[in-house]
């Protein structure tokens, strides 16, 4: 290993399992001594054991590194603080956060209940927030720091049955890209992951529904098959954190498997301009054969009957 992050600290929400424990594992092999924050929730968000936190702590430090442990849920102010506090206790500095902490509670939108939008905008959205908040107060008092986050192709591109968790992941990409804004004249980036691996969460997508949306002629984010494990995110992740990435700021990368991808920004793809404002009628007749040609329909109309 490079010592990458010696002397650096980490933290990195949702780091029990999945992508978070190897983006944890791997910081600390860098160097890191890494607060590994994990509630130890099953994918809807209920129970919790300590036990999933204090599991990647011991492998870390039976491999000579250090971590401490966090049991703290991100879906509250007080636990983003919290988490923040532990790393300043126990072991006197911050440099890098990783939000990877996620729920799923999946359901078609005219389906979809008030606590299962909440739930999971609350973990993943203001999650993100709760914990990159309290942890800027310091980055912009320091001059330094690494902020990464994580959003999804869901989000980005749009994925059935995924209201929630779409808005949440795309929420988090403005999110960044407006923190990269704010901190990036004190030293601070900040960056977006959007990852494709299997993982315990996208496993638990139940094989019939993906499917049904298949039948339906739903495309899903991305567009093809899972080709990555959860391991494989961390190496960039790590990257992105340490003083080599200082001038990577405000972006969304697509990491899977061996394959990293810099993702476009918002831009205009097709225009029409005339002087005025348009009529209906003019759109009528423009728009299919200008913005309108070769429209891609992620979800067609059934033919008519």
């Amino acid at each position: 290993m490079t010592e990458l992050l010696k002397d650096k600290v980490a933290i990195v929400t949702g780091s029990g399992r999945g992508i978070g424990r190897g983006i944890a594992m791997l910081m600390a092999q860098e160097g890191a001594k890494v607060v590994v924050v994990d509630p130890g929730s099953e994918l809807d968000g209920s129970g919790g054991s300590v036990a999933i936190a204090d599991s990647v702590v011991d492998e870390i430090r039976a491999e000579g590194g250090q971590a401490v442990a966090c049991y703290e849920s991100v879906a509250s102010m007080e636990g983003g603080e919290a988490i923040v506090q532990s790393a300043l206790d126990n072991f006197g500095q911050l440099d890098i956060v990783v939000t990877c902490a996620g729920i799923l509670r999946d359901r078609m939108i005219f389906n979809m209940t008030e606590d299962e939008w909440d739930a999971v905008i609350q973990v993943h959205l203001k999650g993100t927030f709760s914990v990159v908040k309290y942890a800027s107060i310091l980055f912009r008092q320091q001059r330094s720091g690494r902020i990464i986050t994580f959003s999804s192709t869901s989000g980005l591109i749009g994925n059935s049955g995924q209201a929630n968790y779409g808005a949440a992941k795309d929420g988090i990409a403005g999110l960044t890209r407006v923190a990269a804004r704010d901190l990036g004249r004190y030293g601070v980036t900040a960056n977006s992951i959007a990852p494709s691996a299997r993982t315990r969460m996208i496993g638990a997508v139940p094989t019939s529904a993906r499917q049904l949306r298949a039948a339906q002629g739903i495309a899903g984010a991305g567009g093809g098959a899972l080709v990555g494990d959860a391991d494989d995110i961390a190496p960039f992740v790590t990257w992105l954190s340490s003083d080599e990435s200082a001038h990577v700021n405000g972006q969304v990368f697509y990491v899977t498997d061996g394959l990293v991808s810099l993702l476009n920004q918002p831009e205009a793809v097709r225009t029409i301009n005339k002087e005025g404002r348009w009529t209906v009628e003019e759109l009528i007749k423009v728009f299919p054969i200008t913005l309108g040609v070769d429209l891609y329909n992620p979800a067609p109309a059934p033919p008519p009957t």
